[in-house]
């Protein structure tokens, strides 16, 4: 298989988010084995890029967080959508459909332009 490319600028708090919505709470590990694992293992979450995603993600609102223990007597930061959050999926996922719309129109053959 070919390397995995890093996730787009400007997608990952789409992705994070969509992920809380579809999984449920959780850890910064489960956030990003379930991005990788959604793209076919084909993106790579870096933790120096998703650990700042997720709190500027908490700061604006969109989520919060919890200390709890997790199934291995460990403890994790638990993460949740918030209703917040939830209206900017919302958002931003009108805003990328709107966006790729535009770039498929640039990308097609000359001949159906």
């Amino acid at each position: 298989m070919g390397t995995k490319k890093e996730v787009w600028l400007g997608t990952l708090a789409l992705m994070v988010l969509r992920t809380l919505t579809t999984m449920g709470p959780q850890h910064g590990y489960g956030l990003a084995k379930r991005i990788a694992q959604i793209s076919g293992d084909r993106l790579s979450v870096n933790y120096g890029t998703l650990y700042p995603a997720l709190l500027k993600l908490e700061q604006d609102g969109s989520i919060r967080s919890e200390w709890v223990i997790s199934d291995t007597n460990r403890k994790v930061k638990l993460y949740k959508l918030t209703p917040a959050g939830r209206r900017h999926l919302e958002r931003e996922t009108r805003e990328w459909h709107e966006t790729t719309e535009i770039l498929a129109r640039f990308l097609k053959p000359a001949e159906e332009a």
